[in-house]
């Protein structure tokens, strides 16, 4: 890479050009890849902007490096639509490692005036396994179990020496089962890993996505609480945050950061990766700019919160009501915002505001609606806590500007 062109990469699921941290995590998971008999899948959660999806990818090299496959992509809603729908879209990313495999030959003649013959060999492809998937007689579930577990057994006997499947999904808080329609593809997604782990078979889940995820899980089979290792991805702690913003330019001679610098980038960051990036990517730009002109670089924080506010959180702002609104301003007000907050504290709290007080049953319904548009998520302990990571000194911020 060019050293004056800009390393850092704030875009959503984009490789950092150093991979800060995560050590815990990564041990964790090759602890469940050493697994003789797969007991435990992973869920891997976090707020928007930790560094799920980079992680993942990362896990994706060390289970390869491993002896497994790995298969997946995000799970999109319509993915979740029904059991149909969750059983096409395995057997596609399934078909994606077995299509090379041969599971037929049949001689034909040649075409054209010619005696000779050919083979065609068919592999086994998505048509087939979904073929597997339609004839087993019995419910989806019997379904999707016979088509995975045929995929898995021609793996194992086309003599490739891999250990197992791991069928990973990023976004995965969009699965859902929708008991009002008689569709449970959530479900169907735990029973069929579930009961071909218990036969033995190395295929397990990895599952990344906001921290609604694990909780979804819990609620749709109570057995997940011991089927899934959960890891809840924090923000990175200072020594790690440093790394994140200081090794990508070591033996850069153009732009040095210095420890002022660096704290200020920590600060206003809070730790999380995409900020880091974020940030990162501006201030490079401008000490760039004023190097140029034969100035001292310095970080212009009121200019990044000002991109960051319009580029990140406004569009998460525009949800909410006036009314919403100024019950995220009372939240925001708390010290302990960004951690999580309860019913009766918001309303001792805005019995202090410039606003009218709210009750507790308000509360408790704004909150539920503000979770709905996916500003809040309830926690396991029945508290609420900003599904965006420093959306609390954003709304400080707005505050501040009217």
């Amino acid at each position: 890479m060019n050293k004056s062109a800009n390393p850092f990469r704030p875009g959503a699921g984009h490789t950092p050009p150093y991979l800060a941290g995560r050590e815990a995590e990564k041990r964790i998971f090759e602890r469940l890849l050493r697994q003789e008999v797969v007991t435990e899948n992973l869920v891997l959660s976090g707020l928007r902007g930790s560094g799920k999806t980079v992680l993942l990818d990362s896990l994706k090299h060390l289970a390869m490096e491993q002896g497994w496959l790995w298969t997946g992509t995000d799970i999109n809603e319509s993915a979740s639509i029904d059991e149909a729908n969750l059983a096409t879209r395995l057997c596609a990313d399934l078909a994606i490692k077995t299509s090379s495999i041969v599971v037929s030959e049949k001689q034909t003649l040649a075409p054209g005036f010619t005696s000779e013959s050919r083979t065609l060999r068919q592999g086994l492809g998505f048509e087939a396994l979904k073929s597997v998937f339609a004839e087993t007689p019995g419910l989806p579930l019997d379904k999707l179990k016979a088509a995975v577990e045929f995929g898995w057994n021609a793996l194992e006997s086309s003599g490739s020496g891999i250990r197992g499947i791991i069928f990973a999904y990023d976004e995965a808080q969009n699965l859902s089962d929708h008991a009002e329609k008689d569709r449970f593809p959530l479900t169907l997604l735990l029973d069929a890993f579930q009961s071909m782990q218990r036969k033995g078979l190395p295929l397990m889940l990895a599952l990344a996505g906001l921290p609604t995820l694990y909780p979804k899980l819990v609620d749709s089979r109570t057995y997940a609480e011991r089927m899934f290792r959960s890891v809840f991805l924090e923000s990175l702690s200072e020594p790690e945050t440093r790394d994140a913003i200081l090794k990508p330019i070591e033996g850069n001679d153009q732009i040095t950061l210095g420890n002022e610098t660096a704290g200020a980038i920590v600060r206003m960051s809070g730790g999380y990766p995409y900020f880091i990036q974020f940030i990162c990517r501006e201030v490079y730009d401008a000490f760039t700019i004023r190097l140029d002109k034969g100035r001292k670089g310095r970080v212009p924080v009121r200019e990044i919160e000002e991109k960051l506010d319009s580029d990140f959180f406004s569009g998460r702002w525009s949800r909410a009501t006036d009314r919403q609104r100024e019950l995220l301003s009372v939240i925001a007000s708390l010290e302990h915002c960004e951690n999580e907050f309860g019913v009766s504290e918001i309303v001792e709290k805005s019995k202090e505001a410039s606003v009218r007080p709210f009750s507790a049953s308000n509360v408790s319904q704004m909150l539920t609606a503000l979770a709905a548009q996916g500003l809040l998520y309830r926690n396991r302990f029945g508290k609420h806590t900003f599904a965006v990571p420093l959306f609390g000194a954003f709304i400080r911020r707005q505050a501040e500007r009217v």
